[in-house]
């Protein structure tokens, strides 16, 4: 005790010495500042400064709720700490996504018997470790799990299957077929589901789709409000989801106002469960959020259930069979839709083009997007992705322009030939010349020409000063998500299937689009999330400096297949960009050819906040001495993803164990993936990927209005 007073007077003379004297504070401002450092550091370091602070570090509003889950730097004794210390206190624990916890830390929450909310998804589970928790856990409300190959339901205790049917929150993820927790929980009120199974073990042999004698029970869905279901490609997923579903057509709950089911592909036509679930949707008129697959879908029972509602979101991906009839239907004949914050019609918006309009691709129907508006003022997240929009001549129908008038809009996701003007390219004005590298303001990179097409001049600004692209991004300063993918692009990488794929030809109109416009995005100051992919007209990658230099707050940043393939101009540009993202947490890059040098890691140091990257390329390179020596230098990076090449080589076997024994003592969290894109084993590779990493930045896909707003906690 008087080692710790010691340390203590010493550590106020200390602040006293500086001028501030943070002991001096209110109560409420120190509780202000303290909930932004994490609960761990405050159990464990910041409440051993001074009395004042071991008294407010326990105070309830910071010990509630422990969130561990993307602090990547935690590990099993921090943890077993922070459950010793603060196990009476905790009412709210998320360890989602902590693949690397070890299960004698999972065993030891059996100690918090107060919890109401309980995060597992992702952690190492078995059913026997879940029956010890759950028995000590009488208050708990809400349960996040992961169901993995042999669990049995019937190693649940007694009292473990009392707490379970007190549960009224459930999130389960499946990766074998089986029913997991959900016949033991009798009063769900949200159900949230994802389908990770495979079709084939490692072994080769087929997954069988029966579940397990005494899964067999029927859910209890009578007091449903939430039914979320997401699944992975496969036959397995498409089969286990089926039966989930089953039930729907016995009864419907009369509450249910939520019911999205995301899938991948097809979904078998509408049975007696899509019938029976539409029809009961409208007559309880409650929905708020509804997606669909697109053989259930039905118009007029689709119009005569958003009739009776006022839903906050809406999904109609890949609905390609109704086309711009449905959106017309839905906006025209919706009772309200002014409360729909997120629409997501991706692949769904084809045009009415006549004749005379038509050319290489259709024209789109400006009267959907106008009625869009005019409908759903407040929208804040839509998606457009995936469909050719191309606006015809005149400023005042162009899609940007259109768009540029829902001013609440803070993620968007476009395809790259709907931002571009009629016109514009062969025609450009020839007075936009080349400036030598010397009078660049980008900062000494040489400037790379394509003959026949201008490259982009920060100084002549003539050719954005009418651009229906730069009315969309004034109009719109508050976006923090934007997408802009090609029409025709399709990821390199892989879920299941083979990665041999060959690049479909970009729009003819995408390469209209380039670093003038890319620069353009520099004036989305909040911007956190930015996605470009398949974006031909990129020369020297000039725009990519620019938005790193005045977009701060750059988070997220995925670039794929920008300019040409075989001969990547632009990475002078974006090694000179990364020196400016300090903000940059996750880095994904996808281009054939790509050579990822000791300059191009040397770069990529300059990122102090990144913690994940994710390198895909066909025909690739790296250099060995440049990953080690970013692993070793960047000390805050837990996920390194390389998929270059064609085949093994020595490179790539000799490198793989290397960086993880001398980085896992400092980082636990640490997964390294160094493997051929083109090798044959890529998909026994892809199945040991930690889901969190696999789903958020390793798998390409279009992320804006994917799932409704606050779907969990």
């Amino acid at each position: 005790m008087d080692n710790q007073t010691a340390e203590e007077v010493a550590s106020e003379a200390s602040i006293e010495r500086n001028g501030i004297n943070m002991s001096e504070f209110s109560d409420e401002i120190l509780l202000n500042i303290l909930k932004h450092v994490p609960t761990h550091d405050l159990a464990l370091s910041v409440r051993r400064v001074c009395k004042k602070f071991a008294t407010l570090c326990l105070d309830k509003s910071l010990t509630n709720y422990v969130q561990v889950s993307r602090d990547y730097q935690v590990n099993d004794e921090t943890v077993k700490q922070v459950v010793k210390e603060l196990a009476a206190e905790i009412r709210t624990l998320s360890l989602s996504g902590c693949y690397w916890l070890s299960g004698s830390v999972i065993d030891q929450l059996y100690k918090c018997r107060n919890l109401v909310k309980l995060d597992l998804s992702g952690c190492r589970l078995t059913s026997l470790r879940l029956s010890k928790i759950l028995s000590s856990l009488r208050d708990l409300r809400s349960l996040a799990i992961d169901i993995n190959h042999g669990f049995d339901s019937n190693q649940l205790s007694s009292e473990s299957k009392a707490t379970l049917s007190r549960v009224t929150e459930l999130k389960q993820t499946l990766f074998t077929p089986s029913y997991g927790v959900v016949p033991c929980c009798t009063n769900l009120e949200r159900l949230l589901l994802y389908f990770e199974i495979h079709d084939f073990t490692r072994e080769g042999t087929t997954v069988p789709c029966q579940l397990m004698v005494g899964q067999s029970s029927v859910p209890h869905y009578q007091n449903l409000h939430v039914f979320y279901a997401r699944h992975a490609p496969g036959y397995v997923n498409q089969t286990i989801l089926s039966l989930y579903l089953a039930v729907f057509s016995v009864r419907v709950p009369d509450h249910l106002r939520t019911f999205v089911i995301s899938i991948p592909g097809n979904f078998p036509e509408s049975g007696p469960a899509a019938k029976n679930l539409m029809d009961g949707m409208a007559k309880n008129g409650a929905v708020e959020a509804l997606q669909l697959p697109k053989t259930w879908l039905d118009s007029s029972s689709l119009l005569h259930i958003l009739k009776l509602s006022t839903p906050r979101y809406l999904n109609f991906s890949r609905c390609a069979v109704f086309g711009s009839h449905l959106i017309h239907c839905v906006l025209n004949d919706g009772k309200d839709l002014k409360h729909l914050v997120s629409l997501n019609l991706s692949g769904c918006v084809h045009s009415l083009a006549t004749e005379c309009t038509r050319k290489a691709e259709d024209d789109i129907d400006c009267q959907v997007l106008e009625t869009l508006v005019r409908t759903c003022p407040y929208i804040r997240h839509l998606n457009l992705s995936a469909a050719h929009h191309h606006s015809p001549a005149g400023t005042e129908k162009h899609l940007c322009t259109v768009l540029a008038k829902l001013k609440s809009l803070r993620s968007l996701a476009l395809p790259v030939c709907a931002v571009a003007d009629e016109g514009k390219g062969s025609e450009q004005s020839s007075s936009n010349n080349l400036l030598p590298a010397s009078n660049s303001v980008m900062l000494g990179i040489k400037k790379s020409v394509r003959i026949g097409v201008p490259a982009y001049n920060p100084k002549a600004g003539s050719e954005t000063a009418h651009s229906s692209f730069k009315v969309l991004v004034e109009g719109n300063p508050f976006l923090e998500e934007l997408e802009l993918i090609g029409s025709n692009f399709s990821s390199a990488m892989p879920r299941n299937e083979p990665a041999i794929r060959k690049e479909q030809a970009p729009c003819s109109r995408a390469r209209h689009i380039g670093d003038e416009e890319v620069a353009g995005l520099g004036k989305l100051r909040f911007l956190r999330r930015l996605t470009l992919a398949q974006l031909p007209g990129i020369l020297n990658g000039a725009g990519l400096l620019q938005v790193a230099m005045s977009c701060r707050d750059l988070q997220v940043l995925s670039l794929a297949n920008l300019g040409m393939l075989k001969k990547i101009t632009y990475m002078p540009a974006l090694m000179e960009a990364l020196v400016h993202c300090k903000q940059l947490q996750d880095l994904r890059l996808e281009q054939p050819y790509i050579s990822a040098n000791a300059q191009f890691f040397q770069a990529l140091g300059h990122c102090h906040s990144l913690r994940r990257l994710c390198i895909i390329s066909r025909n690739g390179t790296f250099q060995p001495d440049g990953v080690l020596h970013f692993m070793s230098s960047c000390r805050d990076v837990i996920m390194c993803h390389n998929f270059t090449g064609r085949v093994m080589t020595l490179t790539c076997t000799s490198l793989i164990p290397l960086p993880m024994p001398s980085f896992l003592a400092e980082r636990p969290s640490l997964n390294v993936v160094i493997y051929p894109l083109l090798h044959e084993g890529l998909a026994h590779v892809i199945r040991d990927v930690p889901v969190v990493h696999l789903d958020e930045i390793t798998l390409f896909k279009s992320r804006v209005a994917e799932d409704p707003p606050h779907l969990w906690w």
